[in-house]
């Protein structure tokens, strides 16, 4: 399933609430257990990162030394 941005932000508002319901534009879904609901929300991060691409790379320099 392809995941959106308005379906992580259903999955935290329902965390933030307590509640186990998550409600959708077209349906409506009742986990069985918080740790479910987490389990989720962690895949729809995945796959939003996943779908994102490759990030990109940072590289840091440092001279700790005397200049010239």
């Amino acid at each position: 399933m392809s995941f959106t941005k308005k379906h992580l932000d259903a999955v935290e508002a329902a965390i933030a609430r307590g509640e186990k319901t998550v409600r959708y534009t077209d349906r409506t879904v009742e986990y069985r257990t918080v740790d479910e609901l987490l389990a989720a929300r962690a895949e729809i991060r995945s796959s939003l990162a996943r779908d994102a691409g490759p990030r990109s790379r940072v590289v840091r320099l440092y001279h700790g030394g005397k200049g010239l």
